[in-house]
């Protein structure tokens, strides 16, 4: 069966009347591959991070279609900055949100936010406090409440010319099952990290963002579900699960995916979860057959929703996770992107039903 014939029965897209996206079933294509429902297919879908010339337009050069979800990031944008901490206009960043949304596909948003104690970067952990300052009664706590009210009005912004309200996945406090982030592991206890989560939620829904799910994506460092859920907030604040890794070993990569995707399909189907893996990659992509012989078979029949690959960076011309025209794996990726498990956007003809 073709990739157009998999989709052929699906309707046209319609405008609807915006309703509280936990109240529609706004995203039915993963709802329908969904882990609770113990299918025994995969849906797959690549993402990628818009940055410079943005990688999905590389990407639609090389296999003449565009992901089915690409994903941004707001830092920089509780600075109250024009700009992304990857140089992207924030005005363009809601002009392409804008333009997915109207190709049928989704948006995901990452946060990479400065350190609200010392000045630094997400990256600065030179000190232990820092989650702790910004909870209610701590002396950041003012400056981070402004900070998150910076990304509701963002969020609340994606709107089309009707006022249809733009559901995005938003997806902060990431990779905290390392130390590298001042919100990591070391940085924090389970308590302060878990009313991190509520605290954040609690503002963008009193800031009236009604327009977003919420994604917990840990790193590669639990070994069984009972450490993924270590820090894990709650089925009432989260909507996906999924897990940060990267290629640097192929037999480490593979064995990470394995472990990982065992997790949380384990939890997926326990706690009613979509799951994915939310972010991956093989920096420069130098294995001319690694999306066929590593990463496609390295996701095996787990029920994933979707797959995102780092940003390509304009600033490192070394640093990128997708294909261009001419790159050594993008042959490969054509036969990635024809394998009847991978969708991209002209495959699902629309996730809003």
């Amino acid at each position: 069966m073709s990739r157009v014939d998999r989709f052929r029965n699906h309707k046209r897209r319609k405008e609807v009347q915006y309703v509280p996206l936990k109240l529609r079933t706004c995203l039915p294509i993963l709802k329908k591959y969904h882990p609770g429902a113990l299918c025994s297919d995969i849906m797959m879908i690549l993402i990628t991070v818009l940055v410079g010339k943005a990688t999905k337009d590389v990407l639609k050069s090389v296999c003449g279609d565009y992901p089915a979800v690409i994903s941004f990031d707001l830092g920089h944008i509780e600075l109250g900055d024009t700009m992304s901490l990857d140089k992207v206009p924030f005005t363009k960043i809601r002009k392409e949100i804008l333009n997915q949304y109207k190709r049928g596909g989704m948006s995901s948003l990452s946060w990479h936010l400065r350190n609200p104690l010392t000045g630094g970067d997400s990256w600065d952990v030179s000190d232990t406090t820092v989650v702790k300052s910004i909870l209610p009664g701590g002396a950041n706590h003012e400056k981070f409440t402004s900070w998150v009210s910076k990304v509701s009005a963002f969020i609340n912004s994606l709107q089309t010319e009707e006022g249809v309200k733009v559901p995005v996945l938003f997806r902060p406090w990431h990779e905290h099952t390392g130390s590298w982030f001042w919100w990591g592991e070391k940085l924090c206890t389970p308590e302060e990290y878990k009313a991190l989560w509520h605290m954040t939620v609690d503002i963008l829904r009193n800031d009236g963002v009604d327009n977003a799910l919420y994604a917990y994506s840990p790193g590669s460092e639990p070994q069984d579900t009972a450490q993924y859920l270590k820090r894990y907030p709650g089925d009432e604040l989260i909507d996906l699960i999924g897990f940060d890794t990267y290629q640097f070993e192929r037999d480490t990569y593979l064995a990470n995916l394995e472990k990982s995707l065992a997790i949380v399909d384990s939890i997926g189907k326990a706690h009613n979860k979509v799951i994915a893996i939310t972010e991956t990659g093989y920096e420069g992509i130098p294995d001319p057959k690694w999306w066929t012989e590593t990463l496609l078979p390295g996701i095996g029949n787990y029920p994933i929703a979707y797959v995102l690959v780092w940003r390509n960076a304009r600033e490192r011309i070394t640093h990128f996770y997708a294909p261009y025209p001419g790159q050594t794996s993008a042959e490969d990726f054509m036969t990635f992107y024809n394998n009847p498990k991978t969708l991209f956007a002209a495959d699902i003809n629309s996730l809003y039903k």
